[in-house]
């Protein structure tokens, strides 16, 4: 069997091909992914900013909600 050699470069280059190949051929997968992580990130940002404010009731809540614009 023969050996292959690839120096620092090369193998960057072809790693860098090999991500943007198959970005591009599974957009909707990828695009999933991104939508799921920035809801994450969202819902994290909402708790933190929860923990600071004070406690409501859930009458409370259900009234605000069921306002008409």
């Amino acid at each position: 069997m023969s050996e292959i050699t690839l120096d620092e470069t090369k193998l960057k280059e072809l790693l860098k091909t090999a991500i943007f190949e198959l970005l591009q051929e599974q957009k909707e997968l990828f695009s999933e992914l991104v939508t799921e992580v920035l809801e994450d990130i969202g819902m994290e940002n909402a708790i933190k900013e929860g923990e600071n404010t004070e406690i409501v009731s859930r009458e409370e809540i259900f009234k605000i909600l069921d306002r008409k614009p």
